[in-house]
C-alpha cells in the first residue's frame, strides 16, 4: 500500500454539472498521485474556515450573463465582508479553475472575480487561474489538462507532503477505480408492495419523486426532493405556424389539482420532464437489469444503521425519474469505469484511447459536439456489462427544465402559463436531436388528463411596483414573462395610477411567428398599458420580412428618444431571451442611446448604465 499524502481540498460551484465533472478528475489527478482528497460544493463548507486550510483548489462556472452558480452565492456573500482584513488569508495557498463559453461577454466572470478576492485576502496562487472555454473544439479540457500539469508540480514544490511520490508518480487507474461510491440493496417485492399502496395517486406520484431523488447519486437541495405541487394541462396551443419548421412555439396553460401554491410575475417553474418509456427499456435492457426489482441507494461509506431510512422503489420507476438515459451526454469518468468492464479487446482499446491525452480531442468529437446518450454509448460497446451501482453513480441525473411563468396570477387565480420553444437540432454529423422536455409537453394532449410535477422558485426578474415606469425587451419566447407583467399591470390600472411601459419584442416573420400578437395588439390600443395614450408603446422587429435583418436593438435605437425621456424619469429595463448575443447588443443599444441623448461621452453612458444595474432597475433573464 502506498503511502496517502497531505489531504487537498477541492471546493466547486456548478449550476449544469461541468464544474463537478472537472472537480471530480482534479480530484481522481490528484488521487493517482498519492494525495488525499476532500471533494465539496461550496454551499457545503464553511467559508470561516479557509483560513485555516493549507492548499485549496476551486473549480467554479459562470452561468448567464456574468452570474455566480447558486451553490456559491453564501460563500462569495461572506467572501465581500468588509470586516474581512488584507491579511485574513495569509497562508492560504489557492489555485483557481473556471468554466465558461468566450460566446458570452462576461467570459467566465466567477472564476476572475474569486481569483481577485483571493489574491485581495492575502491568499497566495499556486498557479495561474485557468479558464476553460466551452467554445474550444475539446471543450474546457483543452485548458483544463495543461492546467492540471503545472498545479500538481507547482503544488509539490510548495509543499512535499502532497505526494510522498512526487507529482510524477502513478497509481494505475484499476487500481483506484476499485469500488463505486453507491451501494444497491434488493428488497422483498411482498414487504414493499403493502407501503406503496397507500394514499392518493397525486399523492403517491409526489411521493415516488422525493424518494427516488432522495436516494439519486446527487444531492439536490433538501427542499427540491419533492414537488411544489402536480400541475393538470388543460391548454396545448401552437402560436407558430405549421408551414414554419424551423421555429414551433406552444403556449401551455396548467390548473393547480393537488395544492395551489402562490406565485408573482416573474417566477420561474421547473418542470421535471418524463423520459421516453421506450428509451427506458432499452436501457433496461441493455444493462440486463430486472425493472421489476425493488431497490435502496445508498452512499456505500453509510453506516449499516442508516439503511432502513430509504423505503425502497422499483428499479424502472428510479431510472425513468432520476438518470437521464436518453438525452444527456455522459461524463469523461463514464468511458474510463467502461473502460474496466469491456470484454471485447478492441472496445477496451478504444475507451481506453478516449480517456488518453491523445484521444481526448476524438471524445470530444464523438460524445459532446455529437451529443450522444448514455443510451447510444452503451450500444456502441455491447460487450460492457456495468453493475448497476456504477451506472447509478455515473449516469448524468435527470434534470428539471427551467421556464419563465407567462401568466399573472391576479388574471388566472387557479392557473400557470408557459410560452416554450420546441428544441430541436443537428449535430456536425447530420444526427437529428429534440430537446426531452420541450418535445415531451409539445406532444401532450390536455384530453388525456396529463399530470405534471413541478417546482417554483424566484426568477431574474423582480415583479415592479406599478409606479415604476418599465423599458421591457423580450425578442422570441424572451417575451413569455413580459405576458404576466402586462396582465399584471392592467389589472393595477383597473385601481389607480399606472407608470408607462415600452415592450421591444421581436420574431422572424409578421406571419409565422409573432407571439401573442393580438395581445399585444389588444394593449397597445385605447388605454391600454401599452397605448400611447398611456405613455407607452409597443414595438416588434421582424428580423427576415425585408432584406436587412432587423432586431430588437435596432427598433431601441429607432425610438431613442422616448427610451432615453423613460429613462430619465426613472425607469426600469427588464430583457428575456436567448443568451447569445441579444443581451449584449441590447446593452450597447442603451450605451448608444444615452450617449446620443444625452450627449455624454461613451465613458459616462457605460457608468451610467452600471449605476442603474447596481441601483437594482436593469434586469436580464436569459437562457440559451
Amino acid at each position: 500500500m502506498e503511502a496517502r499524502g497531505k489531504k487537498l481540498l477541492i471546493l466547486y460551484a456548478t449550476e449544469t454539472g461541468n464544474a463537478l465533472d472537472a472537480a471530480e478528475r482534479i480530484g481522481r489527478e490528484a488521487e493517482r498521485r498519492g494525495c488525499s482528497v476532500q471533494l465539496l460544493s461550496l454551499d457545503q463548507y464553511d467559508a470561516s474556515c479557509l483560513p485555516q486550510e493549507g492548499a485549496v483548489i476551486f473549480v467554479v462556472s459562470t452561468t448567464g450573463q456574468g452570474d455566480t452558480p447558486d451553490s456559491m452565492k453564501g460563500f462569495w456573500k461572506y467572501l465581500l465582508q468588509r470586516n474581512l482584513i488584507r491579511q485574513w488569508l495569509d497562508g492560504l495557498h489557492y489555485a483557481v479553475f473556471g468554466l465558461g463559453d468566450s460566446g458570452y461577454q462576461k467570459f467566465n466572470f466567477v472564476a476572475k472575480k474569486l481569483d481577485r478576492r483571493l489574491l485581495d485576502l492575502g491568499a497566495t496562487p499556486i498557479v495561474e487561474r485557468g479558464l476553460g472555454d466551452d467554445q474550444h473544439p475539446s471543450g474546457y479540457e483543452a485548458a483544463l489538462d495543461p492546467w492540471m500539469a503545472s498545479l500538481w508540480k507547482m503544488l509539490n514544490a510548495i509543499d512535499l507532503s502532497y505526494f510522498p511520490s512526487g507529482p510524477d508518480f502513478l497509481i494505475p487507474y484499476e487500481d483506484l477505480i476499485a469500488q463505486p461510491k453507491i451501494r444497491i440493496v434488493y428488497h422483498d417485492i411482498d414487504r414493499v408492495d403493502s407501503q406503496l399502496s397507500n394514499g392518493s395517486d397525486l399523492n403517491r406520484v409526489e411521493l415516488q419523486i422525493e424518494r427516488a431523488r432522495d436516494m439519486s447519486a446527487v444531492k439536490y437541495s433538501l427542499d427540491k426532493n419533492r414537488p411544489d405541487c402536480i400541475l393538470k394541462l388543460v391548454k396545448n396551443l401552437p402560436l407558430t405556424k405549421s408551414s414554419s419548421k424551423d421555429k414551433e412555439v406552444h403556449h401551455f396553460e396548467f390548473e393547480f389539482v393537488s395544492s395551489a401554491v402562490e406565485y408573482e410575475v416573474g417566477d420561474v417553474l421547473d418542470i421535471l420532464p418524463s423520459q421516453d418509456p421506450a428509451a427506458v427499456d432499452a436501457f433496461i435492457l441493455c444493462c440486463n437489469l430486472d425493472p421489476e426489482s425493488f431497490i435502496t441507494v445508498h452512499n456505500s461509506e453509510m453506516e449499516n444503521q442508516l439503511l432502513h431510512t430509504h423505503v425502497p422503489i422499483k428499479l424502472r420507476t428510479f431510472v425513468e425519474l432520476t438518470m437521464d438515459v436518453a438525452s444527456a451526454s455522459p461524463r469523461r469518468y463514464f468511458f474510463e469505469v467502461m473502460s474496466m468492464f469491456a470484454t471485447a479487446e478492441h472496445e477496451k482499446e478504444r475507451l481506453q484511447y478516449f480517456v488518453s491525452p491523445e484521444g481526448r480531442d476524438d471524445l470530444y468529437q464523438y460524445n459532446q459536439r455529437e451529443q450522444r446518450t448514455v443510451l447510444e454509448v452503451l450500444e456502441d460497446f455491447p460487450s460492457v456489462q456495468m453493475p448497476f451501482e456504477w451506472l447509478v453513480q455515473l449516469v448524468p441525473p435527470l434534470k428539471t427544465r427551467a421556464f419563465s411563468i407567462s401568466s399573472s396570477p391576479s388574471v388566472h387565480p387557479n392557473q400557470v402559463h408557459l410560452t416554450v420553444s420546441v428544441v430541436s437540432w443537428t449535430t456536425p454529423f447530420k444526427r437529428k436531436r429534440a430537446g426531452l422536455c420541450s418535445n415531451w409537453l409539445a406532444r401532450l394532449d390536455p384530453e388525456q388528463c396529463v399530470y405534471v410535477p413541478v417546482w417554483f422558485q424566484k426568477g431574474s426578474l423582480r415583479p415592479p411596483p406599478p409606479s415604476l415606469p418599465l423599458i421591457l425587451i423580450g425578442p422570441g419566447t424572451g417575451c413569455a414573462p413580459f405576458r404576466g407583467f402586462i396582465e399584471e399591470r392592467a389589472v393595477q390600472s383597473l385601481t389607480g395610477f399606472t407608470a408607462p411601459v415600452l415592450f421591444f419584442f421581436g420574431c422572424r416573420n409578421e406571419d409565422n411567428d409573432f407571439l401573442y400578437r393580438d395581445f399585444w395588439l389588444s394593449h397597445s390600443q385605447d388605454d391600454g398599458v401599452l397605448s400611447v395614450a398611456k405613455g407607452g408603446g409597443f414595438y416588434v422587429a421582424f428580423s427576415r420580412d425585408q432584406p436587412q435583418k432587423v432586431y430588437v436593438q435596432h427598433k431601441l435605437q429607432e425610438h431613442s428618444h422616448r427610451v432615453w425621456n423613460l429613462l430619465s424619469d426613472g425607469a426600469a429595463i427588464y430583457v428575456a431571451g436567448s443568451s447569445t448575443k441579444m443581451p449584449s447588443d441590447v446593452l450597447l443599444a442603451f450605451e448608444e442611446i444615452i450617449s446620443k441623448e444625452s450627449g455624454l461621452p461613451k465613458e459616462s453612458a457605460v457608468r451610467w448604465l452600471r449605476a442603474l444595474e447596481k441601483a437594482g432597475k436593469y434586469h436580464v433573464e436569459a437562457w440559451s
